[in-house]
């Protein structure tokens, strides 16, 4: 496996120092029926350590979509070819053994060659592989969730609701914690940390009045926020010097990531150590020693008073 550091590119730099995430490639959709028509035709490629694969495999397991749609996990670690399938194992997670046992592959990048021999830029997960066409159906998260779900997790009468959420968490949330780590600038991180704990505090208040971000059931706005949530406290509280609170100071948020994180089937996507592998030795710019820290450790298991 290629060893060379992962660097943030040079179209991914704004002027201010700032990181912006450029649009995924792939953006075919499919209606939730076609998945279950054809079992094993559509294949998952993820990492169990990256927070937009990991809301696809949160949806695919509590849609009941296990068999009809196969996975395959990449190593914890990537270099500049992307993610690898490196014929190992890993102790934590069902993401154990790191094997693509559809094309064979080494790397993901491969399925990005063999749908589109050109393809120049930034090799990301997830990838929604139709192995009847051998090309990628999609690589972006959100669009592979609603595919996964259609309208479980968007209630008509909520739809407003959650769009809006999921606006205002993925540019300054998901993101956020991103471009804070990412920036190269005093103003950028600034600006960055800022909207990113503004947010939080907002989310927060929220959660104080209801018990999801849309209202009192769990929709496709919970499992987009999650993933980012459960690993703020672990990773970017630390490593992209998102300092200002953690996510276990904030009362409601708080109970809200153990209520998830303790839903059937969830805990078991969580799979930390892999998690803190892949941010701790791939970004050698932010940790160039790649020294894990031990803690904190929060008790994602401790009665969350929800509900």
């Amino acid at each position: 496996m290629n060893e060379a550091p992962f660097t943030v590119r040079a179209g991914e730099r704004g002027a201010d120092g700032s990181f912006r995430r450029r649009d995924a490639a792939f953006r075919a959709l499919l209606a939730a029926e076609a998945l279950r028509a054809e079992p094993g035709r559509y294949h998952l490629y993820v990492s169990l350590a990256c927070p937009w694969c990991h809301r696809t495999v949160i949806v695919r397991e509590l849609m009941g979509l296990t068999e009809a749609v196969p996975i395959a996990y990449t190593h914890p670690f990537r270099d500049e070819r992307g993610w690898a399938f490196t014929g190992g194992r890993f102790d934590d997670g069902p993401g154990g053994e790191y094997v693509d046992r559809v094309n064979g592959w080494a790397f993901a990048e491969q399925a990005y060659r063999a749908t589109d021999p050109g393809y120049a830029d930034r090799v990301t997960l997830p990838v929604l592989w139709d192995t009847a066409t051998g090309r990628i159906v999609n690589n972006e998260s959100s669009e592979i969730i609603r595919m996964f779900a259609g309208e479980a997790l968007r209630p008509p009468a909520l739809v407003g609701e959650i769009d809006a959420v999921n606006e205002r968490v993925y540019d300054t949330v998901n993101n956020g914690v991103y471009q804070a780590g990412f920036s190269r600038s005093q103003q950028s991180y600034g600006a960055a940390v800022a909207e990113l704990f503004a947010s939080l505090e907002w989310m927060d208040g929220l959660l104080g009045t209801r018990r999801y971000l849309a209202g009192e059931v769990i929709t496709e706005a919970d499992w987009r926020a999650f993933p980012t949530l459960v690993r703020f406290d672990e990773v970017y509280h630390l490593h992209f010097r998102c300092n200002v609170r953690r996510i276990s100071e904030f009362p409601s948020l708080w109970g809200y990531t153990r209520d998830l994180y303790q839903v059937p089937g969830v805990a078991a996507t969580v799979a930390m150590d892999q998690i803190k592998v892949h941010y701790y030795t791939t970004h050698d710019e932010l940790n160039p020693k790649r020294i894990i820290p031990v803690g904190p450790a929060p008790d994602f298991l401790a009665a969350h008073g929800r509900g």
